[in-house]
């Protein structure tokens, strides 16, 4: 099984952003109330082998626009230059914009307006 974590300083403002983007829902995690830690439930996550959290940021976030601030998650959408036209309209801002790679799909990084970046890629066709 694999885990990872979103740390945010706006809990609700981050709910909304991913709730929007990949459809996920968020559940208070017993006993993680008191560190705002929410556990993300979705299609693309709902699986055993990747679980995922929410979760009040510790300290400053990183400055907008600075360079990659940990590990990127990337998760597969239908349409990538829609999602990332939603982001953009929605509180994230363009960190790469959407590029095509061959063999292995579109793929774009957007910030979360929360000090993160996020990947999305919609998968090439199978034999291009």
């Amino acid at each position: 099984m694999a885990h990872f974590e979103v740390h945010v300083s706006d809990v609700e403002q981050a709910k909304m952003f991913y709730s929007g983007l990949f459809g996920w829902g968020f559940t208070p995690m017993p006993g993680g109330e008191e560190m705002g830690y929410h556990l993300i439930e979705g299609d693309q996550i709902g699986n055993k082998a990747l679980t995922g959290g929410l979760m009040q940021r510790i300290g400053n976030a990183p400055a907008a626009g600075s360079p990659v601030r940990g590990g990127t998650m990337t998760f597969e959408v239908s349409d990538c230059d829609e999602r990332y036209a939603w982001a953009l309209d929605n509180g994230g801002a363009e960190a790469l914009p959407p590029t095509d790679y061959p063999g292995i799909g579109r793929c774009a990084y957007v910030e979360d307006g929360q000090g993160n970046i996020v990947g999305m890629i919609t998968p090439a066709p199978e034999g291009n």
